[in-house]
């Protein structure tokens, strides 16, 4: 599993997990799923799903990358809409899928992430354990 480095580990100061510490060996990876995002979610999920984008565009921009260590649960929220597959089979349960964003569709849903004037979304001190 692929460990993108300098990538947030969570939203600072909550426990909204953007990457995992570890890949899980006995039952595999989590599968992505597009969740459906309410208009009546909390505010604060609503900021973690802003965040998260922010650090993948700073991260990635619109170049494809590996879902690597990146969390399932959190990809799931943009996944099929703002985070769209960049293969062809795609496999929903692999660490190595390529994925990229859609950036005319995340910059119509997050428009604050694509703002020149936007915040970097800074790494985090969740150092990895394994190492």
């Amino acid at each position: 599993m692929l460990k993108h480095r300098g990538f947030p580990g969570r939203l600072t100061g909550t426990d909204f997990q953007f990457t995992i510490r570890r890949a899980n060996k006995k039952d595999g990876p989590t599968k992505l799923i597009a969740r459906e995002r309410y208009k009546d979610r909390k505010h604060v999920d609503r900021l973690a799903d802003a965040a998260f984008m922010g650090a993948l565009w700073q991260h990635f921009g619109e170049e494809p990358f590996e879902r690597g260590n990146l969390d399932a649960g959190r990809l799931s929220w943009l996944f099929g809409r703002e985070v769209v597959p960049a293969e062809d089979p795609f496999n929903p349960s692999s660490y190595d899928a390529l994925l990229r964003i859609d950036r005319r569709r995340a910059e119509a849903a997050f428009p604050e992430v694509f703002a020149p004037d936007a915040p970097r979304i800074e790494a985090d001190d969740w150092e990895d354990e394994d190492e």
